[in-house]
């Protein structure tokens, strides 16, 4: 295992800050199609069950409503004050599990489980536990010692004394939105929200018995400075998640109608992004956390760390997971599953994803079927991504290639930034430098036959079926 030291450059962090894909899948869902539907999930999922050593499960719920907008979001979400909207919703997520369980051969472990959305807390203990019981009973869930089950929680709408109640249930992850504790930022994106009630969610987690506790924070956001964000890094810090993510806010309000709400005034400019996240690095750092990839960081002892030690870290639209190699089935409005070699993603809208529930339909209203190139990239782009460097060796022998004819053109793209000290060519790799680590989506991109495609990079026959 190579060092997972990171240096921060501001001059390369400037050159290099353009948008690129957050690569938690490979083709990303743009190049996902309408030709495929329910009938090319369900051979998905057959072939997938002949498989001579099937792989487990990981279950993801979208549950889609919010309490109140916060303005920076681009997640797909209802904001209703109406918690009656829920119980129309998880009669439907229910029908919908009873339409693809049975699928699935019932072998198949379920290694894990994650409610995102949306605010997943918009649901109510009782209706948690209701619906891990639904899923309970329609797959079969491994040990709970081996299994994960977590939630996104927002701890201005979480009562602390439900932590014993999700506990009971099986939870033993939480993830918490906090983005920044200065109350100038949190008014200028709406969102309110003490340090008191975000600290108390996380004790409740942890005297719950929780294994992990996460915090989610953006830099970028409007009217943030070096002051007031080292504030809430020290704030963060001393409550000592076990993982932290630190986004890029990306202000596109052209797609995100609520980044309308934001004061483009107040917005910063490159050079004082830059100078955030240069400061959450060196905080977070010096606080012992190691920086797993594309944002995350966690404790040394906490599980993504370990599991990145082993090789055994893995990315999907969950973002870093300990579950490498299962198949993922997504429940709920805009949901993606990856089964086998396909992707499959549920409507967007509401009342689409309702009309198929009533009919009787499995959701399907987009996906795709990988290719033998697409393997072989996602195979390349997920192990950039988890482990900072593309196992040149290993991949020519488990795809029969010959890796500097195949990708002839994206190396011809990678050597500006073999130029710029972003990666060195070792021994049978290529690997991130500790200046290359914080870009590695920069480093992917050159291998991203849909963003750059090039006549350089062949698509030969390969040695083996895939």
């Amino acid at each position: 295992m190579h060092s997972q030291t990171i240096a921060f450059d501001a001059d390369l962090a400037r050159r290099y800050d353009r948008p690129g894909p957050r690569y938690t899948s490979y083709p990303t869902a743009p190049q996902f199609s309408a030709e495929f539907g329910e009938v090319q999930l369900r051979e998905a999922v057959q072939a997938s069950n002949e498989e001579p050593i099937p792989r487990r499960l990981s279950l993801y719920v979208h549950v889609p409503f919010c309490f109140s907008p916060c303005f920076y979001c681009g997640c797909n979400r209802i904001i209703t004050r109406d918690l009656g909207r829920s119980d129309s919703y998880l009669a439907r997520l229910y029908r919908e599990v009873a339409l693809i369980a049975p699928a699935f051969d019932r072998d198949r472990e379920v290694i894990q489980l994650h409610f995102g959305g949306g605010t997943p807390n918009f649901l109510n203990p009782t209706q948690l536990a209701d619906t891990v019981d639904v899923l309970r009973r329609q797959f079969h869930f491994a040990d709970r010692r081996d299994s994960d089950i977590s939630i996104e929680i927002d701890p201005r709408f979480c009562d602390p004394a439900w932590m014993p109640a999700l506990a009971a249930t099986g939870f033993n992850r939480a993830s918490l939105g906090v983005q920044d504790f200065d109350p100038k930022v949190q008014e200028a994106v709406n969102r309110i929200q003490s340090v008191q009630e975000t600290r108390a969610v996380v004790d409740a987690a942890r005297s719950a018995g929780f294994r992990s506790v996460n915090i989610d924070l953006i830099y970028g956001l409007p009217g943030q400075n070096l002051e007031g964000f080292g504030k809430t890094l020290d704030i963060v810090t001393e409550i000592r998640p076990d993982r932290l993510a630190v986004y890029s806010y990306a202000h596109m309000p052209h797609l995100f109608k609520a980044q309308k709400q934001i004061d483009e005034a107040l917005l910063l400019d490159g050079d004082a992004k830059l100078a955030l996240l240069q400061l959450a690095v060196e905080k977070l750092t010096a606080a012992g956390y190691v920086y797993i990839g594309m944002d995350h960081f966690a404790l040394p002892d906490d599980d993504l760390a370990q599991a990145q030690q082993r090789g055994g870290l893995h990315r999907n639209f969950m973002g870093y997971t300990t579950h490498a190699d299962s198949d993922l089935i997504g429940l709920g409005v805009s949901a993606i599953s990856h089964i086998g070699n396909t992707f499959s993603q549920n409507p967007r809208d509401l009342p689409s994803w309702e009309i198929a529930i009533d009919t009787g339909k499995l959701p399907v209203f987009r996906g795709m079927r990988m290719s033998e190139d697409d393997t072989l990239r996602a195979d390349l782009i997920q192990s950039l991504m988890c482990q900072g460097q593309i196992p040149v060796a290993a991949l020519e022998r488990r795809y029969g290639i010959r890796f500097e004819d195949y990708f002839a053109g994206a190396l011809a793209q990678l050597q500006p930034l073999q130029e710029d000290g972003l990666v060195r060519f070792g021994q049978g790799n290529i690997e991130a430098t500790s200046q290359g680590r914080l870009l590695l989506r920069n480093i992917a991109m050159c291998f991203d036959q849909y963003l750059t495609p090039t006549a350089a990079d062949t698509k030969p026959r390969f040695s083996r079926a895939i």
